[in-house]
């Protein structure tokens, strides 16, 4: 079925015309990308190239002389540099599919704008004739009326005048004219009837089935081209095609021709030397010199003082030795009855170590090695034990000697006490100074910092009101111990009780028992506070200077460096999982560093209340600001403040946040008009973010149509609400949509409304803002292009001065 015979109606002329139209976007869509593929195949080549140039820095290359292995890596990296030039010129012959796209685009539009204007013609005749038809019509009811009055005026007076008289005279000539008109109008109308018939018939039958025959071979033709142009795209960026195949044979034939048995031949040749010199290692007689008598070289001394030590080292020497005879045997045992180690798989300090890659006979030579170090582990430590055991023979049942002198035994038990009584004193000190303990920072901070089994630290927790000490310790997963108090005011988990946790956790970690039977967590590792963690007492809170959404801002000092800052806090009767978004700011920009991004110093989790300690930006709010001083700025600094907000921006796109509430208020000014991004509340690190907690609280006016609609948050939502920050700065602080209720606002930005420039506004700075307003995401540019058409704009300007 053609356009011929399907299309003829008016629905389907304007479906036709809404085709071409989304063919037309899609064609523009289709480009951007295929720049964009064009752009990152070039980039991929620099990329590529970059490697190919590192690889074949190759330091001290005389070392590697004869290498067969070095010479395929050099070949290695000159096909990679193949690469890189066939991405390139891949790269370049998208430019030129692209520039076809262009042509074929335009070739198009001129092709839709004829198909309008000739549908347009041929049915203006038809519908001028269709008026006609109406209007003779009209005329034809008309004069048949004013005949009929005529015709009975003319009867009367007849009947009453005889067949005489000036009057009947008058009135029979203008029935007599009536007459006449009446007969003009009927072949008038006859005749445009006709025509139009005809006109109706040839515009059905012959001029739309032809234009549309016409539109349709149009129309093909533009696909037949535009597949052409697919098939070119695709062809440009097929990795399996002739030219990456014989690239890929060449390395693969490189890589193949190196031979293991070959590749040290000249080497060996090359650094032949005779065997190792054997190491002399003897006991060094000058050290005991001075000593009379007890002590002697190369024989080990047994007294009340050594005697225990050696005893037990002699059960630990011969467990080890035990532990190498049944490795041994094992090894035996798995090798004769094709245990895994045949099959590449080793066996080494009881744990078993994949490796596939080597051969039978690698795998063969690598048990035999770890068999000969096994062996040689044992006669090692057979060696101790027999030396230890002819030393404690010697001694039978006699009484074993003084190890030492009265005297120094005394000095022994005074240092003994000492240390002592320095351990007892080291508890004593409160618990919030210990580098383990973390305060009230919350459950999911704690996680993040728990990543090996064994790591443990100490936290405080509110439940139920109620102040807890709670012992978290990743053991396969995280557990979270509460400390359980006794009557008598002790602290324990399910062993004894200790007066304070410090010692509590002191038994715990030295004795490597479990915290409990049924968890089996044992602490291995104290996980110590984190240097951006302060405590609470280093910062004195001095006034208030602003409200945010979990608590108050203050002006505040640090004590250690006298330094003035902006503290958040937390306040104490909020959730947990509040807690949790408040401090997930600060999480958010301990890892930031930028000079229009605002600095954090720290964290405050020691105890209540939770604080977040910032940098104090002296200008205060970016929206009160622009309000204070609507007389004195200029062009020069609004557009230097929407370029320090677009360098700010392009570093947090850069690191994969989103914002999520950029607006002049959550912007604060530094000296000279410097703006800062601050509040990073609702910020999320990743490419894309779907809201999955429903949309309150969010900033309509400032959000973009696809977040509101679908709750979708990339970078480009972020550039939406650049563009109205851009508005704020220019109209010196007023309200985006002023008069208008959010859910009018969203009514209006959705049918396509656009606030009007701000007064004084450069024309380019506007016609930004209504890029950064582009109903497609995709259609708006990146922060790296918003700085850069900024930054120009500036320099343009500062030139012109």
């Amino acid at each position: 079925m053609g356009f011929s015979s399907a299309l003829q109606g008016r629905a389907a002329h304007e479906a036709l015309i809404v085709r071409q139209d989304a063919e037309l976007r899609l064609m523009e869509t289709m480009k951007r990308s295929i720049q964009l593929k064009a752009k990152c195949d070039r980039e991929y080549a620099i990329g590529l190239a970059a490697v190919a140039q590192q690889g074949l820095k190759t330091d001290r290359a005389d070392e590697m002389q004869g290498s067969l292995i070095t010479k395929a890596w050099r070949s290695y990296m000159d096909e990679l540099d193949h690469q890189a030039k066939q991405f390139k010129s891949n790269a370049e012959l998208l430019e030129v599919v692209c520039e076809k796209l262009t042509h074929l685009s335009q070739d198009k539009r001129k092709a839709r704008k004829a198909y309008q204007e000739e549908h347009a013609k041929i049915a203006a005749r038809l519908n001028h004739l269709t008026d006609e038809v109406v209007r003779k019509k009209g005329e034809y009811q008309k004069h048949l009326e004013g005949y009929k009055a005529l015709r009975t005026r003319f009867e009367e007076h007849y009947i009453k005048s005889g067949r005489g008289g000036r009057k009947l005279d008058d009135v029979r000539d203008k029935y007599q004219k009536a007459c006449r008109k009446l007969h003009l109008t009927h072949n008038e109308y006859v005749l445009s009837i006709t025509e139009a018939v005809e006109v109706e018939k040839d515009f059905r039958t012959v001029l739309l089935p032809g234009l549309l025959e016409h539109q349709q071979s149009v129309q093909e033709s533009f696909i037949l081209l535009w597949k052409n142009i697919l098939q070119e795209t695709s062809q440009h960026g097929d990795l399996t095609s002739d030219k990456f195949k014989e690239i890929q044979k060449r390395i693969d034939n490189v890589i193949n021709s190196i031979n293991p048995s070959e590749e040290y031949r000249e080497f060996t040749e090359k650094h032949k030397t005779s065997p190792t010199t054997p190491l002399v290692f003897q006991f060094d007689d000058a050290l005991i010199e001075d000593i009379p008598g007890k002590l002697q070289s190369n024989t080990l001394t047994v007294d009340n003082l050594t005697v225990d030590w050696l005893r037990s080292r002699l059960i630990d020497l011969e467990m080890s030795v035990k532990e190498c005879q049944e490795k041994q045997l094992k090894m035996i045992e798995q090798a004769n009855g094709g245990s895994p180690i045949a099959n590449g798989s080793i066996t080494r300090n009881g744990s078993t170590a994949s490796n596939g890659i080597q051969s039978p006979k690698d795998s063969q030579n690598r048990q035999s090695k770890d068999l000969n170090a096994l062996r040689c582990q044992e006669k090692q430590k057979q060696k101790l034990v027999d030396m230890i055991k002819c030393a404690l023979n010697e001694i039978g049942c006699e009484e074993l000697p003084s190890g030492c002198d009265d005297h120094l035994e005394q000095n022994f038990i005074e240092n003994s006490f000492n240390n002592d009584q320095q351990m007892s004193l080291s508890t004593n000190r409160p618990l919030y100074e210990e580098e383990w303990f973390h305060g009230v920072l919350p459950r999911e901070e704690v996680v993040r910092l728990l990543n090996n089994d064994g790591d443990f630290l100490v936290r405080e927790t509110i439940r139920n009101e109620e102040s807890q000490i709670v012992l978290s310790v990743c053991w396969n997963g995280h557990k979270h111990f509460i400390v359980q108090t006794t009557v008598d005011g002790h602290f324990r988990f399910e062993g004894p009780p200790f007066p304070s946790i410090q010692e509590l956790i002191m038994h715990q970690y030295q004795s490597e028992l479990p915290v409990t039977v049924k968890s089996g967590a044992i602490l291995r590792r104290a996980i110590c506070r984190e240097r951006w963690e302060l405590s609470n007492d280093d910062v004195v809170l001095l006034e208030k200077i602003g409200r945010g959404n979990f608590g108050d801002v203050y002006k505040a000092k640090l004590k250690s460096t006298k330094q003035d800052v902006a503290v958040k806090t937390c306040r104490m009767t909020l959730p947990d999982e509040q807690k949790r978004k408040f401090l997930q700011e600060g999480r958010i920009l301990k890892q930031y560093d930028h000079p229009n991004i605002v600095k954090l110093i720290g964290i405050c989790v020691q105890k209540q209340p939770i604080m977040i300690v910032m940098e104090l930006v002296p200008g205060g709010s970016l929206l009160n600001y622009l309000r204070k001083n609507s007389n004195s700025l200029t062009a020069r600094q609004q557009m230097g403040m929407c370029r320090d907000a677009a360098a700010g921006m392009r570093y947090l796109e850069s690191k994969n946040c989103i914002h999520r509430d950029l607006a002049a208020r959550n912007c604060l000014v530094d000296f000279e008009n410097s703006v800062k991004i601050s509040d990073f509340g609702m910020s999320r690190e990743e490419e894309e973010y779907i809201v999955s907690d429903g949309m309150k609280q969010i900033p309509v006016k400032w959000t973009a149509p696809e977040a509101l609609n679908f709750g979708k948050y990339t970078s480009l939502c972020d550039v939406w609400s650049y563009g109205i920050l851009m508005w704020e700065i220019f109209s010196k602080g007023d309200t985006p949509y002023s008069g208008m209720s959010n859910s009018r606002a969203r009514e209006r930005i959705d049918a396509g409304y656009r606030m009007p420039t701000p007064e004084n506004t450069p024309p380019e700075m506007y016609r930004l803002m209504l890029k950064c307003w582009s109903a497609e995401a995709d259609a708006r540019p990146h922060f790296d292009e918003i700085y850069n058409v900024v930054d120009a704009l500036i320099i343009r300007l500062d030139n012109s001065h």
